[in-house]
């Protein structure tokens, strides 16, 4: 045995289950070289913006109160909006979740009367209170906004009649979730996303196109402002914050949209002048610096896993070949101890709360039980190590993250051996 599978076995990895993980691995080599080529590509980007901006040690200095001339906290901004290819950024700790930053966007561009389409089916769980498709206080429909909504085809493809038919004098923005949320659709590229974007622009050149960008950032070498995209948004304790940012969301994209949006989250009149940085900058700073190696190992990760448990006989999208547009990956288990025993192994590989057990729980936003594994240095932090997924049929598990990729190893590997011990998966049989 060697010295590195002696150190598994520690972890509680059995010999039948890391060998069946290194006959998976040796078939990926050229894939992951392919990974490691764009987080280059992807780390010189970040570079070039933060040396463009004077990026000092001054930046990282603490501001407090009003947080008038935070110096930090405006050169990150810019940095944000060079490096994804958009006018103005809006980058602050204020902005709590991904679901924040995407409500905070919505509802500073929508005014009573406006409608808001979504082209690419239902949204993920939590902004359906926001929008008001299940009745929640200060939603968009309590202000007077309608929604409209045209599913993906069962192939997963647009719906392009019924987009032109959803489109009318009312429509003044379309929200585009890149990522499946909680659905077994695929992930948007950016080239589709970009396709869809010029199809609605030439029927209607005003509507404001917003990609919903959680999960997605770095995974390839575009970002959806360079395909057409008006806004992005996205969460600092995903992808862009690299495991370091402590909270935080963004939104980048043209100068109005993001103004509209600073007002909103502070006041009228007071827009972006407002909003110390209160001490996190440098981890908002670094944890962007790391971020393309980052989302690469999580990639890695996301990969290991659908050819791994594909390989298994189960549904796994992306499926084990496909090209990849973020770091999520759904399997579909159609039995609920299988999903729970994955959980409970993405859970035991973690470096923090390892004796956990997670269980399934009422969680805010949603509408059942949600079971949740994240033994994460940030609490919810979903570009660390996780797995999470409400506990219904067909019983999928959304498994995302890893800051590194010898711990997005791990994670798979244990979960697999939770399987294995609970007798839900056979691999003599593989």
């Amino acid at each position: 045995m060697s010295k590195i599978e002696e150190q598994y076995e520690k972890l509680g990895i059995s010999k039948p289950v890391y060998e069946f993980g290194e006959k998976i691995l040796a078939n990926l080599k050229e894939r992951f070289e392919k990974i490691d080529e764009t987080a280059e590509f992807n780390q010189m980007k970040v570079i070039s913006a933060m040396q463009k901006n004077r990026v000092c040690a001054e930046c990282f200095n603490m501001s407090s109160g009003y947080g008038y001339n935070d110096l930090g906290r405006d050169t990150l901004e810019k940095v944000y909006a060079d490096c994804f290819g958009g006018e103005d950024a809006l980058v602050r700790p204020q902005i709590t979740c991904g679901t924040h930053a995407l409500a905070l966007a919505l509802m500073s561009n929508l005014r009573p009367g406006d409608e808001l389409l979504s082209p690419v089916g239902k949204p993920y769980d939590t902004l359906e209170e926001v929008i008001g498709i299940r009745p929640s206080k200060g939603s968009l429909a309590e202000y007077g906004v309608t929604y409209r909504q045209v599913d993906l085809l069962p192939d997963g493809s647009f719906d392009y009649e019924g987009i032109k038919n959803a489109l009318n004098d009312r429509t003044k923005l379309v929200t585009i979730q890149r990522s499946k949320g909680y659905l077994m659709r695929p992930t948007l590229s950016v080239a589709r996303i970009g396709e869809l974007i010029a199809f609605i622009k030439k029927i209607k050149p005003d509507v404001i196109c917003m990609v919903d960008n959680c999960y997605g950032e770095f995974v390839e070498e575009e970002e959806p402002l360079s395909v057409g995209a008006d806004m992005m948004v996205g969460s600092l304790i995903k992808n862009p914050g690299g495991g370091l940012a402590p909270i935080g969301g963004y939104i980048v994209g043209k100068k109005e949209c993001v103004e509209n949006a600073a007002y909103r989250l502070t006041s009228p009149g007071l827009g972006k002048e407002v909003g110390a940085s209160l001490g996190v900058i440098q981890s908002f700073y670094q944890g962007l610096f790391l971020a393309p190696n980052v989302v690469s190992a999580a990639v890695k990760g996301a990969i290991f896993a659908a050819n791994i448990y594909e390989k298994l006989g189960f549904k796994v999208i992306p499926n084990g070949t496909e090209s990849r547009h973020d770091i999520i990956q759904a399997v579909e288990f159609g039995n609920k101890d299988a999903m729970v025993a994955f959980c409970e192994g993405i859970q035991a590989a973690a470096p923090v709360d390892s004796y956990v057990t997670p269980e399934p729980w009422a969680m805010p936003g949603y509408d059942c039980d949600v079971i949740m594994a994240a033994g994460a240095f940030v609490q919810g932090s979903s570009i660390e190590l996780s797995a999470d997924g409400p506990v219904k049929p067909p019983y999928s598990v959304y498994f995302q993250g890893g800051l590194t990729w010898h711990h997005a190893k791990l994670g798979i590997l244990m979960s697999l051996q939770k399987l294995y011990e609970g007798n839900l998966v056979k691999l003599e049989d593989v």
